[in-house]
């Protein structure tokens, strides 16, 4: 069984050093009628198509397998819900955890959000600095929801 435990947080950019070496993602979503979540994801010139189960805390089934990205590109276009993600990914070491920082674009312009992946829940974290709070918890967050409620809509 595959799982993912993640947490995820609000930084504060202006405290990082300068982000090197970033890489362009744009992913969408398939519609499902529960809480899973198929995502197709095309990171430079590699694809994915991801299957995620519900989120219980931090942890949630994950399967991911490579796909041809023409393909992906096609099921972005003809298949997933519209609008697609958009966001450039920086990797960013911190003592013994790499952080995926992700500064979103187009409708989720000005969110910026860093995740780290654990081995399990109770795995102890040393949080950089830069860490404002901990949304973890909080679905507005999902990158799936931000496709219904675009950052750039929030109050």
């Amino acid at each position: 069984m595959a799982l993912e435990i993640e947490r995820k947080f609000l930084i504060d950019i202006n405290k990082l050093d300068k982000l090197k070496n970033g890489y362009y993602i744009k992913q969408g979503y398939i519609q499902t009628k529960d809480k899973t979540a198929v995502r197709v994801r095309v990171k430079g010139d590699e694809a994915f198509l991801t299957i995620k189960g519900k989120s219980v805390g931090a942890t949630r089934l994950e399967y991911e397998y490579s796909i041809p990205v023409v393909d992906a590109n096609e099921m972005l276009e003809r298949l997933c819900a519209k609008p697609i993600i958009d966001k450039t990914r920086y990797l960013v070491k911190h003592k013994k955890h790499t952080w995926e920082i992700d500064i979103f674009h187009k409708e989720n312009d000005g969110l910026i959000v860093a995740e780290v992946e654990l081995e399990s829940e109770d795995e102890i974290v040393e949080l950089p600095e830069w860490i404002l709070k901990e949304v973890t918890d909080d679905i507005r967050y999902y990158n799936s929801n931000l496709l219904e409620h675009p950052y750039s809509q929030w109050s």
